[in-house]
């Protein structure tokens, strides 16, 4: 069984994913905790780590069950084929999130294009290459998950 990233409508990520567990299919709706202020108040609230999608664990053959959740628009597709991500990549994601380990995170003065090596962290001993220095951050690539880091410094 393989790893599926479906696309959902905005906002509907919690949905999608409680209504695919009901119907059986193992699901994951990576969650944040940030707080969010009205007017009035200041209240956590839990929103997906990625706006849009959520990932779903099953067969090739299973794949259009998801449908069955009105809120599922569509697969992730990667080189014309529906994106696979690797079990490994889900572990990173659980593991960076459950928040049982604290991070060290040392900044040094890198220059765009250096390659590093991330030594702490949900992604220690992955390679990221410098794509932006700021006054305020780094904004980092980790070429082998696909995705963007932002630190601040």
């Amino acid at each position: 069984m393989n790893w599926y990233v479906i696309y959902t409508k905005p906002k509907w990520e919690k949905k999608v994913a409680e209504q695919l567990a009901e119907v059986g299919i193992e699901s994951y709706c990576p969650l944040i905790t940030q707080v969010r202020q009205w007017s009035d108040r200041k209240k956590k609230v839990e929103v997906p780590l990625f706006n849009s999608y959520v990932f779903v664990r099953l067969e090739e053959a299973d794949r259009n069950q998801v449908f069955q959740s009105p809120g599922a628009v569509r697969y992730l597709f990667w080189l014309g084929k529906p994106a696979i991500v690797r079990d490994e990549e889900i572990a990173i994601i659980k593991k960076g999130l459950d928040g049982s380990g604290s991070c060290d995170v040392s900044l040094h003065p890198f220059q765009v294009g250096d390659t590093i090596a991330l030594q702490s962290g949900p992604f220690s001993n992955q390679a990221a290459i410098v794509q932006e220095v700021n006054k305020t951050h780094y904004v980092v690539v980790l070429e082998s998950m696909g995705c963007v880091l932002k630190m601040r410094k």
